[in-house]
């Protein structure tokens, strides 16, 4: 999934980690992704825990998509950083998850909190998309 993944590609993430409850992903922070304020803009920060979230509750059998998210960001973060996104399964129950995303720096410090709403599909995975 994450090889075929265009937008965390053009974001420049990179893959660090993956199991079927846990996935980490890191991604450095570029001048073009900050807002007017000098600081990276939220979306940027929310697509890593994102990517994260999908590829933690994807377990290859069956498409898994997220029903809904919310975050919080704790620090502002600057061009230049190395952040992190660890993410973990918090419950699954049926076709539904919860999963916990922390997005930390360099230094292991969180600047955002996230909480991913995954739901399984029928859809099978498959190889050719």
């Amino acid at each position: 999934m994450f090889a075929r993944d265009a937008a965390s590609a053009a974001l420049g993430m990179r893959l660090v980690e993956v199991s079927p409850v846990r996935a980490v992903v890191a991604m450095t922070v570029r001048d073009d992704m900050l807002n007017g304020f000098a600081v990276a803009h939220g979306g940027i920060i929310f697509a890593l825990a994102d990517t994260a979230f999908a590829l933690a509750c994807n377990d290859g059998t069956a498409v898994t998509l997220a029903a809904g998210a919310d975050i919080v960001f704790l620090r502002p973060v600057r061009a230049g950083q190395a952040l992190t996104a660890t993410a973990a399964v918090r419950s699954r129950s049926g076709r539904s998850g919860v999963f916990d995303v922390t997005v930390s720096d360099e230094a292991g410090d969180p600047v955002a909190e996230f909480r991913g709403r995954s739901r399984r599909t029928d859809l099978a995975v498959r190889a050719d998309i």
